[in-house]
């Protein structure tokens, strides 16, 4: 188990963890029924707050933002000195969350993407972890929800049981959700990307040998096409930035801006 706490990263406070101490953490809240909200960043997700100040203050006041991008521990262990061996992989921390729910009877609750991918992702899941109680689940509606809508859904998550709230809508709209949602819900709410379809079966992940030498954008831009900006554009951009802050030419607050109202993101 590791835990070096938070270090800076070009103005993203990201948690110094393994996937133990991150999984530890996640289902000690929901035993108590506490509000945590929790992200695995990988470079476009951390990107996602540098360039936006309102997002940077959301990211920052996170309970958990773990390194799910390898160039981010690379930047955690040079910059800070954890000696991070592993990221903490957005997919692998929900198997492993999955797995802990299934042992201590925590009911989990799937949000977002369409429901096809989540009727494939719940009969896969049920598969991989004998006793895992699916306790709601819901697609997303790819658009704000109504003042109406967002008190029926904190009202259907809360009575169905769920101690821990799974979320797939993309970032940076799935930690806007958490973001907003966290206090009403008062539950772990973990926000996981790509790992809905991933663990669904209907988008392939890269090798792993690509994965461990942070390539997976590489592959992922190759398996959908339409991701080419936010690599081509955004890699660059945060390897500068990191040597920057790195050699100490540069220094990034991470306080961010207070969002100037509430967006409900769905």
């Amino acid at each position: 188990m590791l835990d070096n706490g938070k270090g800076n990263i070009i103005g993203i406070r990201i948690d110094a963890v393994d996937y133990k101490e991150a999984a530890d953490r996640i289902v000690q809240a929901a035993r108590g029924r506490q509000p945590m909200a929790i992200s695995a960043l990988a470079v476009h997700g951390l990107m996602t707050g540098v360039l936006d100040n309102e997002h940077k203050y959301r990211l920052n006041r996170f309970d958990l933002l773990v390194p799910d991008g390898q160039p981010v521990r690379w930047a955690l262990n040079l910059i800070h000195g954890t000696k991070l061996r592993d990221r903490v992989y957005g997919p692998n921390l929900m198997l492993a969350v999955c797995s802990r729910a299934a042992q201590e009877g925590l009911g989990v609750f799937l949000y977002g993407s369409t429901q096809e991918v989540l009727l494939a992702l719940r009969a896969n899941l049920e598969n991989r972890f004998q006793g895992l109680r699916i306790s709601g689940m819901e697609p997303s509606k790819f658009r704000p929800l109504s003042t109406e809508e967002r008190n029926d859904l904190i009202s259907r998550v809360r009575s169905s049981g769920a101690a821990i709230i799974l979320v797939g809508l993309g970032c940076p709209r799935q930690e806007v959700w958490a973001y907003e949602f966290r206090e009403a819900l008062s539950i772990p709410i973990l926000a996981v990307g790509a790992a809905f379809p991933f663990l669904a079966g209907k988008i392939r992940q890269a090798p792993k040998w690509m994965q461990d030498r942070g390539l997976e954008w590489v592959f992922r831009m190759l398996v959908e096409p339409r991701l080419w900006r936010r690599y081509v554009l955004l890699n660059p951009a945060y390897a500068l930035l990191v040597a920057s802050q790195a050699l100490g030419l540069s220094w990034f607050t991470a306080a961010g801006e207070p969002p100037f109202k509430q967006s409900s993101h769905n």
